[in-house]
């Protein structure tokens, strides 16, 4: 395999990770027996995982900021914030070395919860420090996050689950930032919502004994952070806490963490200082806000964002005839010289359109490219049918209106689908009808380059030679 064949097949696993849509379960290979002291002696992160741990902070890298657009963070600097931080950072200090870059930040939000993404980037709401009755308390929540971060949880599923999960609004979301782009139409960045945040118990017992030889080694005692889990689910008949939902119980979780920490020997474990007390005064006399009236405020920040599209005139929108031309790591192509390239040209996925085409998170005329690549081998007609299904599952008002049919371009095996569906253009108040054409092109590792060309269907025939001419000019590498 040459370097440029391997470069492009990395940034199709890397992409994949990013954008697959993976609920977390059943990632985690069972431990048991007691755990042992020492730095040494912690678990090693162990099952299949196709991604380097590299990978999974440059992932983390990006998700976080997309997680943190969501919610309200309390300021930098204060009682509360500060207190987090250095209280995890303790913790986290007595892990293995690792190349994890572990961040802690507040969430201003009333429900008891916190969440880890990939590569370090932890949050906890101000609602679960002012749940917790003691100092070690809350520190098992945060091993607990530490936890799920280093033992890899959410690469390890997003390993085991190999189907790519395309943006929920596949024929109308433009890539701005390439792969980042990609996550927020995905909504990955959604803490409680998203794609790394939803535990198997599997994962829930592994973290929970991490986290008790993570506590034990920082000076806590384990025993606090099943006390608190206790207490969650002993407030849970109304529906429970969302922690509890993201993070299932595993079953006999106190006689479980008992049972890992009998051969820890005996210590004297940490009391709780004046920077507890303050920062549980601080919390206790927020007034944080719900999660209802988090949702709304998003959604009201979504609307001012992204408002209606307006309808572009067709000097604004149509190729003027001339083309350039777009090198790109995986594939090369060209495209009308009065069109843009968004997104990351040298290694993500790119929309290329017209300026007038696109608004907000919408896109009504240009060509999206992108990446699949399968766990294991497989013929192109599987995968343009595991591509065809993610976007049925995502955005089920788009249609297939003819068969695939196969095809070559420049030499290479390629299938062609003829897609319709709403556009996010209006015409007397309605959204007017899309025709788009799906081109998947296989390269000769057997991963896939997809490319969606779009347009209203008013318009399709007007763009159909423009289109033609940039499948022609496709080259793969």
């Amino acid at each position: 395999m040459n370097n440029k064949m391997r470069t492009s097949q990395n940034f199709m696993q890397r992409l994949m990770a990013m954008v697959l849509v993976v609920v977390m379960t059943g990632c985690a290979a069972k431990q048991a027996g007691p755990l042992q002291p020492g730095a040494d002696a912690f678990p090693q992160p162990g099952g299949f995982n196709q991604y380097s741990a590299e990978q999974e902070v440059e992932i983390g890298r990006q998700v976080v900021a997309q997680a943190d657009a969501q919610y309200p963070l309390l300021p930098p600097r204060g009682p509360v914030q500060d207190y987090v931080s250095t209280l995890g950072a303790r913790l986290a200090s007595n892990l293995p070395p690792n190349p994890y870059q572990f961040s802690f930040k507040v969430i201003n939000q009333k429900e008891i919860n916190a969440f880890a993404l990939p590569g370090g980037p932890i949050r906890v709401n101000v609602g679960t420090l002012q749940a917790a009755d003691s100092e070690a308390q809350l520190a098992g929540v945060l091993a607990h996050e530490i936890a799920h971060v280093y033992m890899r949880h959410a690469t390890r599923n997003a390993s085991k689950e190999s189907l790519l999960q395309l943006p929920a609004a596949i024929l109308g979301a433009i890539t701005g930032n390439g792969a980042l782009g990609q996550l927020a139409q995905l909504g990955i960045g959604v803490g409680v919502q998203g794609l790394f945040l939803k535990y198997s118990r599997d994962a829930e017992s592994e973290a929970d004994r991490v986290g008790a030889k993570l506590m034990y080694e920082a000076g806590y005692d384990p025993r606090a952070m099943s006390q608190f889990f206790e207490k969650l689910a002993g407030e849970s008949k109304a529906g429970g806490p969302q922690f509890l939902s993201d993070h299932p119980d595993p079953g006999n979780r106190a006689s479980a963490v008992t049972e890992a920490i009998s051969q820890l020997p005996a210590k004297r474990y940490v009391t709780a200082g004046a920077d507890w007390r303050a920062a549980k005064s601080a919390a206790a006399s927020m007034k944080p806000y719900t999660g209802e009236q988090i949702a709304a405020m998003q959604r009201q920040k979504n609307g001012q964002q992204n408002g209606p599209m307006q309808n572009p005139t067709a000097d604004a929108v149509m190729p003027n005839g001339s083309f350039q031309t777009l090198n790109q790591g995986a594939f090369s192509i060209a495209y009308p010289s009065n069109w843009k390239v968004f997104g990351d040209q040298q290694g993500g996925s790119v929309t290329i359109a017209p300026e007038a085409g696109v608004s907000g998170s919408a896109i009504a005329y240009g060509v999206m490219i992108n990446g699949y690549s399968p766990q294991q081998q497989q013929g192109l007609s599987q995968s343009v049918s595991d591509i065809l299904d993610s976007i049925r599952q995502s955005n089920p008002e788009v249609q297939a209106v003819s068969q695939p049919r196969q095809a070559t371009v420049n030499g290479m095996q390629a299938m062609i689908v003829e897609l319709r569906g709403p556009s996010p253009l209006t015409s007397n108040g309605q959204r007017v009808a899309e025709r788009d054409t799906f081109v998947a092109v296989q390269r000769q590792d057997g991963s896939v380059v997809w490319l969606l060309f779009i347009a209203p269907e008013a318009n399709a025939q007007a763009l159909s030679s423009t289109y033609q001419r940039m499948i022609e000019s496709l080259r793969v590498g």
